[in-house]
């Protein structure tokens, strides 16, 4: 026999969302920065010289233009070099900018973090109770897939979306920080002078650049990551007749955290690019929308720019999952413990 459901309270989801977010952010946003750098660096096909266009003019002719095949012309150029992994992207970062550069944007999450996840847990539990009412879907996968669709569609909107923009260009920054006079020089500082600035200078709007990916990628990511931790926890507890310790929910929350960002990268690198762009008055952007920049990236780069920061992104998802559960399931537990929200048996 699987032991009881507890039904928590709605505050105890904001405290215990709350540390899950601000635990689980100070351990993996290095990971985060790495993926963002990799997403933002763009595969062109390298300079093999050049082909006449009329007029006496002539332009850089890459290998796809110039008909080369394998090989590159002497002296050929490549515009940004070969790819490389996350292992020396993270090498290069710390090399070039210091190690605390792995953590540019921090103050954009931890504004974002809390209220994100407090917002998450809360606003999934009640979708799920409303959904699970006999009037609706009633208990089961299907309430608690909607419940994690429209929760991270909810968070997406309130909270993702401008928190990412901001954190986003201040992680593009190329400054070292380690040296007085680029920190000196930079843009953006934290994550209230960044919002400001971005409002300053190309409008209330750009806060919410990206706002269609995101909200795919938050809801796809929740749906998938709620529904498959859920489901598998039901069944250890069948199996096992006991309430999971911490270890198990570590376990759970890793594997149920790989599920979204597997299916939707191409959202996630789609609104990096979208959320990174400046935006100039009187000027065409190059990445215009979902479809368009999907296109655009897929046509100039490779299809399979489309994944790039897969890796790094699911170091960073799926220990940060493992981390978001246990900790949120440690904090209702010691907060049942103190008394200060006893369960309500279901």
């Amino acid at each position: 026999m699987p032991p009881p459901k507890k039904k928590k309270h709605p505050l105890e989801h904001f405290l215990a969302g709350g540390a899950a977010g601000l635990v689980e952010t100070s351990v993996c946003h290095p990971l985060d920065t790495i993926k963002t750098r990799m997403q933002l660096r763009r595969n062109l096909p390298p300079v093999v010289g050049t082909i006449p266009v009329g007029g006496g003019r002539t332009m850089p002719a890459t290998r796809s233009r110039a008909g080369i095949g394998r090989g590159v012309a002497s002296g050929g150029v490549g515009l940004t070099g070969a790819s490389f992994g996350p292992v020396e992207m993270a090498r290069r970062i710390v090399a070039r900018e210091g190690f605390t550069s792995l953590y540019k944007g921090l103050t954009a999450v931890y504004s974002g973090i809390v209220p994100k996840m407090a917002l998450r847990f809360w606003s999934f539990e009640q979708f799920k109770d409303m959904l699970a009412s006999p009037a609706a879907l009633g208990p089961g996968q299907g309430a608690i897939f909607i419940a994690g669709l429209l929760s991270g569609l909810t968070e997406a909107v309130l909270v993702v979306t401008p928190a990412e923009v901001c954190k986003i260009r201040m992680q593009a920054q190329f400054h070292s920080m380690v040296d007085p006079r680029a920190l000196a020089c930079r843009k953006y500082t934290n994550v209230v002078q960044t919002a400001l600035t971005i409002v300053r200078e190309e409008g209330p709007s750009a806060l919410y650049k990206g706002i269609v990916p995101t909200m795919l990628r938050q809801g796809c990511n929740q749906a998938a990551n709620f529904t498959s931790y859920n489901y598998m926890k039901s069944r250890w507890e069948e199996t096992s007749g006991k309430s999971l310790v911490h270890w198990q929910h570590l376990l759970l929350g890793g594997m149920s955290g790989g599920v979204g960002p597997t299916l939707n990268n191409p959202l996630d690198v789609v609104k990096t690019r979208l959320q990174r762009q400046v935006v100039e008055k009187g000027v065409a952007p190059k990445y215009s929308g979902l479809w368009q920049s999907m296109v655009v990236i897929a046509k100039e780069e490779g299809p399979m720019s489309l994944y790039k920061g897969l890796t790094p992104r699911l170091m960073r998802i799926m220990p940060g999952q493992a981390i978001t559960f246990m900790t949120y399931e440690f904090v209702c537990e010691k907060l049942h413990d103190a008394g200060i929200f006893p369960p309500n048996t279901l």
